[in-house]
């Protein structure tokens, strides 16, 4: 176990690293890492599995979170938390097999992939190598809520508690 000592020396530690590290330029930060300078961001390269629907702008949220959609290693969808604490989504991931670009368009292959591109608020734009931008899903007024696919929704989650209770014996 660490003595008090060797804790403290650790967090002194901590703090000048973080303090070097905050008074470095960008050049000099990516200089720093294993990668180097070199290394693309995410999509930025035509060499990467999937193309990137962005939808909103990520400086936006403050966390990130990348989670599947529908069948593992398919399509993903990238969220982000707000500072506010609200979730949106940031951006889609949809694998190279699944689409393919053709005229500066993303065309689907897959129903998957057609779903997402139709639920999208705008068909998506190419803006440089695998990235895409398109507006989110368009937002529905208080005023006409709920929706046919929310009261289908519902109705279905009723159903299934019912089923549920009735199977538990209640």
């Amino acid at each position: 176990m660490a003595t008090q000592k060797q804790i403290q020396a650790a967090r002194e530690n901590i703090k000048k690293a973080q303090k070097t590290w905050r008074n470095m330029s960008k050049s000099e930060r990516a200089r720093s890492q294993p990668e180097g300078s070199r290394r693309k961001a995410p999509g930025r390269g035509s060499d990467g599995d999937y193309y990137h629907v962005a939808v909103r702008n990520k400086s936006q949220f403050k966390t990130f979170r990348t989670h599947d959609v529908g069948d593992p290693g398919g399509i993903q969808r990238v969220a982000g938390q707000r500072k506010s604490g609200t979730w949106g989504t940031v951006k889609w991931l949809i694998p190279k097999e699944w689409a393919h670009m053709k005229g500066g368009k993303l065309i689907a292959d897959s129903d998957d992939a057609r779903k997402v591109l139709e639920q999208l608020g705008s068909a998506p734009v190419h803006s440089s190598a695998d990235m895409f931008e398109a507006k989110p899903r368009p937002k529905v007024p208080e005023k006409d809520k709920p929706t046919k696919a929310q009261q289908q929704a519902r109705q279905e989650n009723i159903k299934k508690a019912q089923r549920a209770a009735h199977q538990r014996g209640h």
